[in-house]
């Protein structure tokens, strides 16, 4: 399937390849440096590019693109989540994945790609399985390697590669059994001047860390499953039973791992816990800039790491404003406003105000800036999912009701 990884920089240099059969020139990717040329952004690249002797399939992260090349037609999306896993990989084993840390793990790179991919189709990625395949990096391993000439890679397969789970090592033994699950979601939305939505999109994870002992076989069920569109499991869920009954029943791999993915698409469900009040205007070789953000109240919960961004037009030279709360800084180069807002209190929402110097000589800019907002929330799902209860059978266990909830969807923990 994947007959070479290119993995190239920002910079559009080559820094590392991998060929897993006949080794291909890296000519072949003059094919993307072209694309990457017309496109306005590195988000803009296609991800698929056609040649007339291969296909690649690419995707950007942490800086860095990553190219696969193939030579017939396979399912794109089965390629870049291949790619993803990748990524995620190095981030597990370096927490980080960078040029730079790619270059000083050189070895066990390599060793991470031998394993995860076999004659040019996957075999080995989940983290658990690769670590007991291959010990991530620390100085004393490194120092012990060189002086003894050894490698990473262990001398037997892990035993999860022998059984009808993969995923899970065999003999898994705690002192004490618990698993943690976190909900994240990401609320991506546009709001006009009037305050009204016109676009609002949900993304969630449920990430887990489970240490069990034995073989446990878990369920999971929600009060409101239906919110859930789009969901993309891990392998260890059963996907007959999420369509028949809408819960989660799967044997959980050994560590942390993504339970599942998915999206809540409907505007009406997302209600948008921040407002701003903006006040922008322009006015010969000056001009007037006045912020106010602030949280809404229904939401009851603390907005923390605010970070407001504002592209001003070409003409503006400077901007002196005076922030309430943080800090601000002025790129002159790109002409972007980034105020470093912080966790805000609703009994006093944070502002800017000041004035903005236009270049003289030139007409007044006529566009006002589109205003972009980051903050983050703890303990809250903006989607309003909420857990129903959380079984849990096995060799050793019984059927298990006790589940401590932090909160109504945030985090809940699970003890034996």
């Amino acid at each position: 399937m994947i007959h070479s990884l290119f993995m190239i920089n920002s910079r559009g240099d080559i820094f590392m390849e991998k060929h897993w059969k006949t080794a291909i020139k890296r000519a072949v990717c003059d094919y993307f440096f072209k694309a990457q040329e017309k496109a306005s952004s590195p988000n803009d690249i296609p991800p698929i590019i056609s040649t007339p002797h291969h296909y690649l399939i690419s995707i950007f992260r942490d800086r860095l693109y990553f190219v696969a090349v193939i030579n017939k037609e396979t399912p794109p999306l089965f390629v870049i989540e291949f790619l993803h896993r990748i990524v995620d990989t190095f981030i597990d084993y370096f927490d980080e994945c960078s040029e730079r840390s790619i270059k000083e793990n050189y070895v066990i790179v390599y060793e991470l790609l031998e394993e995860m991919l076999d004659n040019g189709y996957p075999l080995a990625t989940e983290s658990n399985v690769l670590k007991e395949l291959i010990k991530p990096p620390n100085i004393l391993r490194s120092v012990v390697n060189t002086v003894t000439g050894q490698s990473n890679v262990a001398d037997t397969l892990p035993t999860g590669q022998l059984s009808n789970v993969p995923w899970r090592r065999t003999g898994v033994k705690y002192t004490s059994n618990e698993a943690y699950f976190d909900v994240t979601e990401e609320v991506d939305a546009i709001i006009d001047r009037s305050g009204s939505t016109v676009f609002a999109e949900i993304q969630g994870t449920v990430e887990a860390t489970v240490k069990l002992s034995g073989m446990p076989d878990l369920t999971l069920s929600f009060v409101n499953p239906r919110l859930l569109d789009d969901v993309s499991f891990h392998p260890c869920v059963r996907l007959k039973r999420w369509e028949t009954e809408r819960v989660f029943s799967f044997i959980p791999p050994d560590g942390s791992f993504q339970l599942c993915s998915y999206q809540v698409s409907s505007s009406s469900m997302v209600a948008i816990p921040i407002y701003v009040r903006h006040n922008i205007q322009y006015a010969g070789s000056g001009g007037k800039f006045e912020l106010v953000v602030g949280p809404r109240q229904a939401m009851g919960k603390t907005l923390e790491d605010v970070i407001i961004k504002a592209p001003m037009p070409k003409q503006v030279l400077n901007l002196g404003l005076s922030p309430s709360q943080g800090h601000y800084m002025f790129d002159q180069v790109d002409k972007v406003m980034t105020w470093f807002v912080g966790p805000i209190n609703a009994a006093k929402p944070p502002s800017i105000r000041g004035t903005i110097s236009v270049q003289s000589g030139v007409a007044a800019p006529e566009e006002k800036p589109t205003l972009s907002v980051s903050f983050k929330i703890q303990q809250l799902c903006i989607s309003g999912l909420r857990v129903n209860r959380l079984d849990m059978y096995g060799e050793r266990y019984k059927p298990f009701k006790g589940v401590k909830y932090i909160t109504k969807a945030g985090r809940f923990q699970l003890r034996t």
